[in-house]
């Protein structure tokens, strides 16, 4: 257990750098630069020699290499820089902003994991063929939906026309619960069709057609027996499904008004500020990271053959 830990903590890491060292190339080569955009207006009456000592404190004037080897030490000292933009510490913006997107995918992740909870057991368990037919089609469906026409139709379904939850003068939690449910229905679409897939294989095993001739109710075969074999693959997908949620923070917060990570990146990318992108970029890998890391660590728990596959490699 220990060995299977570690290696996926050296894989996670390996995984930061490369974002790191990815991300870092692709912002140098954005057409552009942020320094020069801000500072060389004529309005500031700024001279050049001015605006080169500005492009020197950020560091804009050295090559490629040594820009990389600075702000990779920086970052592992637990120093993100300053924007160019606003001259904030760019671990202000970030403490700043978190907190939104933070509650917004506990929000949407929890919701999806409901959702699919739900639409897998009506499926399974509906009465009728056809019904249980058609209760199959809906992930596939909601997967399709677009994610900005959804949480437009409802904010004026929810909350203009029925009044159920506010979405203007509210704050913190109360802020998002209709935008973390709206993004919570497509997000929740993989997570259904992976359990139905999964729970179908185990369904077409022949010790249920045991368990049904000993009298055992539906409901005690699906979550005694059904569950905690169609478990793995679909704690699998929602460890992926979490990189959903950051790439729709974007426009969920957009829609809603929310100043989030979503919405620092928006901003940062209009202006580019390439401080602010590198630390939005690593977070979000960082957070898609940690989530992966933790369903990878509790495979074993959940799993007895991957505990027996590490116990036979210990031996």
């Amino acid at each position: 257990m220990t060995r299977y830990i570690l290696s996926r903590a050296a894989q996670a890491l390996l995984v930061l750098w490369g974002a790191f060292t990815l991300s870092f190339v692709l912002l140098q080569v954005m057409p552009g630069d942020a320094v020069l955009i801000k500072f060389q207006d004529p309005e500031l009456g700024l001279s050049p020699q001015q605006i080169s000592d500005i492009r020197a404190s950020y560091g804009a004037d050295e090559s490629a290499f040594v820009q990389y080897a600075h702000v990779l030490g920086r970052t592992l000292a637990g120093q993100l820089g300053y924007s160019i933009e606003t001259g904030v510490p760019v671990s202000r913006m970030l403490h700043a902003a978190y907190p939104t997107t933070l509650r917004l995918a506990v929000v949407s992740f929890g919701g999806a994991i409901m959702l699919a909870a739900s639409f897998a057991t009506a499926a399974l368990l509906a009465p009728l063929r056809p019904l249980r037919a058609a209760l199959r089609l809906v992930p596939g469906l909601a997967s399709g939906i677009p994610v900005f026409w959804l949480e437009i139709v409802a904010i004026q379904l929810v909350s203009f026309h029925w009044k159920l939850v506010p979405v203007v003068g509210v704050s913190g939690w109360a802020a998002a619960v209709l935008p973390g449910l709206a993004l919570a229905i497509p997000i929740s679409a993989p997570l259904t069709q992976v359990f139905l897939s999964a729970a179908e294989r185990v369904m077409a095993q022949p010790f249920i057609d045991v368990l049904r001739a000993r009298g055992a109710s539906p409901l005690r075969i699906l979550y005694a027996h059904v569950l905690p074999n169609a478990l793995p693959p679909t704690l699998t997908i929602s460890g992926l499904v979490f990189g959903e949620i950051l790439a729709g923070a974007v426009v969920t917060e957009t829609v809603f008004g929310l100043d989030g990570l979503g919405q620092l990146a928006q901003q940062a990318v209009a202006n580019q500020d390439v401080a602010v992108l590198q630390a939005i970029i690593l977070i979000s890998v960082a957070g898609f990271v940690v989530i992966n890391f933790t369903v990878d660590a509790l495979h074993p728990l959940i799993d007895p053959r991957i505990r027996r596959t590490q116990a036979g490699g210990a031996a």
